[in-house]
């Protein structure tokens, strides 16, 4: 897919964006994500009263979860909560390259607050909600950062002042793993809040890269040995 055809894709779901929501209704938010840029990651939004953004907002932790992990397929039908607590029946569809690379999704988010009080009453309409992650939607990538520089932290159950070497490699590991390096400016806003610097951010990284490549190494050796073994 060229410059132009993705332009014109861009164009044509930003159009979708406002249709669908007035379509459906005041109670939906479509998001439209560009993720060539994912600290400003929204390009078009409506009925952005459900979770207060905007367009030029940020991509949401589980956004650059997805980014870090891509997944196989759309998201269809899990359940988020926002901040006030207004629960959503969400959707995220993924638009991918010609590498399988996911450029842009858009998200529908249904509120159906005042329906899941009626859930039990109403639940042949409505159908089953499978658990999803309990997601907060960020207006700044900033905000996003220290939520989860603020859960890895959490996950060792230490004050900073009491993590051992050990302790922030693993919340390193963790950053890494949800994505927090995809964040521009990410090391020295790490590196200030665990009064570390930057060079031993990336030797930890270095070492956690090394440790992971180990693993598959010796992985992909017993594998082999154990094909060897079942060998007529």
């Amino acid at each position: 897919m060229d410059s132009s055809e993705r332009q014109r894709l861009t164009e044509f779901l930003e159009q979708l964006t406002y249709g669908l929501a007035e379509a459906i209704g005041k109670n939906c938010e479509v998001v439209l994500h560009d993720f060539s840029d994912p600290e400003k990651s929204i390009v078009a939004i409506a009925n952005g009263h459900i979770t207060g953004r905007k367009v030029g907002d940020t991509v949401d932790v589980l956004g650059l979860q997805l980014l870090r992990h891509q997944p196989s397929g759309d998201l269809l039908n899990y359940r988020t909560e926002t901040k006030s607590g207004k629960v959503l029946r969400s959707s995220s569809i993924f638009f991918r390259d010609e590498t399988g690379k996911i450029f842009c999704s858009l998200c529908i988010n249904l509120d159906i607050s005042d329906l899941a009080h009626l859930q039990y009453w109403l639940q042949d309409l409505m159908g089953p909600l499978e658990n999803g992650p309990h997601e907060e939607f960020e207006h700044s990538v900033n905000a996003v950062l220290d939520r989860l520089i603020q859960d890895s932290i959490h996950s060792t159950g230490k004050e900073v002042l009491d993590l051992t070497r050990e302790d922030k490699v693993a919340i390193i590991s963790y950053l890494e793993n949800k994505g927090a390096f995809l964040i521009r400016y990410s090391v020295d806003r790490i590196a200030e809040l665990l009064s570390i610097s930057k060079y031993t951010i990336y030797n930890y990284l270095d070492e956690i890269k090394s440790k992971s490549a180990a693993k598959e190494l010796a992985r992909d050796k017993g594998n082999a040995d154990g094909n060897k073994h079942r060998e007529p």
